[in-house]
């Protein structure tokens, strides 16, 4: 197993309760990185541990949505989101995988040699031999077991964690830029960043307009450490071609290209692919995992890429999808209800149009009205 993030580890421990000798090798292991780090009622209802832990995470109880116009709306989570640091998030994970039997090595992997079945791991002080090969080693790892990712499939992040806390997420989407800036609540801390496309914007780009939206909002970047990773933001075509698996190997997580093309999410994805593999490798046949993956994560996740442009660069009755849906927001309860099912997870992206276009022009008379009754009086 490559890879000590959450994708590695759930294998890992899923692989090492099941009976199957595990050795878990990653340089870093619990290591903190540019992400919001929400885990969504979605993902706490298919791995309940992760709410049971007794480990550091806060809760939220709600959403501040700004669009590119600066419309702003506010809305109550009905649904369980919990915010962990990918520090203990990993930890967590890792600490899983140690107790269910599987061995944990702190190293970098430099060299993958050998044949199917007889691999060969080579590290900076030891080499190690495995019958069959996880690898889940983020977006750009260096072993080419799958074409690499073009700019056009990748996200550039930059972040920085800043003192505070509180209980609401917040999302600001930025004119011109396919993605946002976020404002997670940790338990101790702010997570806060910004993510784009990276063949459309240099990170040092993304990094001075986060600066800017914090010093305007009274943060101080200076008090906070910075961090940038890339994800990938896959393309349909991207996804429909990506081989997960051959002969006594799989991708799980962020190196599959299982990742939201939309929002950059791919926690629940990478614990999804990585059980989804544990259970194919624990029944003997490895190759389901491929097929299980492509019916259950593929349809989302290929609908996600489909309406990315869009749903950034769009537009919706006569003005940007991002501001019409902002302001549909705050004007009316029952888009609350749907955008409370998309954060928790509750609403897919498959069937998400058909809901919403019904819910958005059920809701036009009291955004009209709303519209009517803040004019001023003549």
């Amino acid at each position: 197993m490559i890879g000590g993030g959450p994708a590695g580890a759930m294998a890992a421990a899923q692989l090492a309760a099941a009976g199957s000798q595990v050795v878990l090798i990653d340089e870093k292991l619990a290591w903190e990185k540019p992400c919001g780090g929400g885990l969504t009622h979605k993902a706490l209802e298919r791995y309940p541990f992760l709410a049971e832990a007794e480990a550091e995470r806060n809760w939220v109880r709600g959403c501040e949505l700004v669009s590119p116009g600066g419309r702003r709306a506010w809305f109550e989570l009905d649904k369980q989101i919990v915010i962990f640091s990918r520090r203990v998030l990993n930890g967590l994970m890792l600490e899983r995988a140690r107790t269910a039997g599987g061995k944990i090595i702190c190293e970098r992997v430099v060299e993958i040699a050998g044949r199917p079945g007889a691999w060969r791991l080579r590290t900076r002080h030891d080499e190690l031999t495995a019958t069959y090969l996880v690898l889940a080693a983020g977006a750009r790892n260096p072993f080419r077991f799958s074409a690499p990712l073009a700019p056009a499939d990748l996200m550039a992040t930059a972040g920085y964690y800043i003192p505070g806390s509180g209980d609401s997420i917040h999302i600001s989407f930025l004119p011109g830029v396919e993605g946002y800036i976020w404002l997670f609540p940790r338990r101790d801390h702010f997570s806060a960043g910004i993510c784009g496309k990276m063949d459309a914007i240099p990170t040092s780009h993304l990094r001075r307009m986060l600066e800017r939206w914090l010093a305007q909002r009274g943060f101080d970047a200076r008090q906070g450490e910075f961090y940038s990773h890339v994800l990938p933001a896959p393309r349909v075509s991207t996804l429909q071609l990506r081989t997960l698996q051959g002969e006594n190997w799989a991708l799980v997580g962020d190196a599959a290209c299982l990742v939201d093309s939309i929002t950059g999410e791919g926690l629940y994805y990478a614990l999804r692919s990585a059980e989804l593999l544990a259970q194919a490798l624990t029944a003997g046949t490895p190759e389901l995992y491929t097929h299980n993956a492509r019916q259950e994560l593929l349809p989302e996740l290929e609908t996600a890429a489909r309406f990315a442009h869009a749903f950034y660069s769009g537009r919706f009755l006569g003005g940007k999808v991002l501001d019409r849906m902002v302001q549909f927001t705050a004007a009316s309860r029952r888009v609350r209800r749907l955008m409370c099912d998309v954060f928790s997870g509750a609403q897919g992206y498959v069937g998400l149009r058909r809901r919403a276009y019904r819910t958005f022009f059920c809701a036009l008379p009291e955004v009209l009205l709303g519209m009517h009754s803040a004019e001023p009086a003549e």
